[in-house]
């Protein structure tokens, strides 16, 4: 998709655009309420849904019983968005930076769960948590939501650090158990807070959330370090720190350890068993979007 009009002017608009180009291929919804707190088993009825039969009580018993559940609820989901000024890179009118692409891939998430009649939460934090939504599902509240992106998307940000652990662990004490939580984050961590960041992940799973990372980078510059062979200043975005060096003398280092990084995080998600989903702002946002949703539904 190739988007035809600012983000500014109407982020609502292009969300909707995105939800309706991909909404046909999915045939049931990637997202699922939770049920609470099992309580008791009952007989099967012919027409209950098999997915809720105990296999094992039949494995027993050689018979058929359902399981029943307290409470059976809509979903709960929650995004936790990163505006760390990190976040605004690249400064580079002909693609969108790693918030734009997170704010259009968090409004179209929200227009698909508008559409379930299922409830929302938004969460924005860069070295605090400077936002968070109650959890509703009523039209008024994801227009509040949708506005509060757009708004987003039209502030700028200079030296604001990241504290990933801190939002995170907010996130999961506030949240109703059991809901989902949608982060989107480059993980631009200081080093000093990366198993700070890990242990606040580790909380949310804890806590019986189910957890989606989406990793955005840009690959280009920030995993190949594609720039030309002359001499640069390089500007850390979050500290304001500044380096002047020629790229080529440090490129294979740099992609070395910057791949060592991803193997990293991809292997703490897969131990606490997070569904990272690793994002290049090369690809557009729907078909992004599009392949992890078409993924999920297969799954479910």
């Amino acid at each position: 998709m190739i988007l035809q009009q600012p983000l500014t002017d109407n982020l609502e608009l292009i969300a909707r655009q995105v939800v309706e180009g991909f909404i046909i291929g999915l045939h049931k919804s990637p997202f699922h309420g939770f049920s609470v707190e099992f309580a008791e088993h009952r007989l099967y009825n012919p027409g209950d849904p098999l997915r809720h039969i105990d296999w094992r009580v039949y494995g027993r018993t050689d018979k058929l019983f359902i399981k029943r559940f307290e409470e059976e609820t809509n979903l709960r989901c929650c995004v936790v968005l990163d505006t760390s000024s990190s976040m605004y890179f690249p400064l580079d009118d002909k693609k969108l930076s790693k918030l734009q692409f997170s704010c259009v891939a968090a409004a179209s998430l929200l227009q698909l769960l508008k559409r379930q009649l299922d409830a929302a939460a938004l969460v924005k934090f860069d070295s605090q948590v400077n936002y968070f939504s109650d959890c509703r599902s009523a039209h008024s509240h994801y227009r509040m939501l949708m506005n509060e992106l757009q708004r987003t998307l039209e502030t700028t940000s200079e030296n604001k650090v990241t504290n990933a652990a801190k939002a995170l662990h907010l996130v999961a004490e506030q949240m109703h158990k059991r809901s989902l939580v949608v982060v989107f984050s480059d993980m631009m961590d200081d080093s000093d807070n990366i198993e700070d960041m890990f242990s606040a992940l580790q909380h949310l799973r804890y806590n019986k959330h189910e957890v989606i990372l989406f990793h955005v980078v840009d690959g280009t510059q920030e995993l190949e370090f594609e720039f030309e062979n002359r001499p640069y200043e390089f500007v850390d975005m979050e500290t304001g720190d500044r380096i002047k060096l020629q790229p080529q003398q440090i490129k294979e280092q740099y992609i070395s350890r910057m791949r060592d990084f991803q193997i990293m995080i991809e292997n703490r998600c897969h131990q606490y068993q997070i569904d990272r989903v690793a994002v290049d702002l090369s690809k557009p946002v729907d078909e992004v979007l599009h392949a992890f949703l078409i993924k999920r539904n297969k799954l479910m």
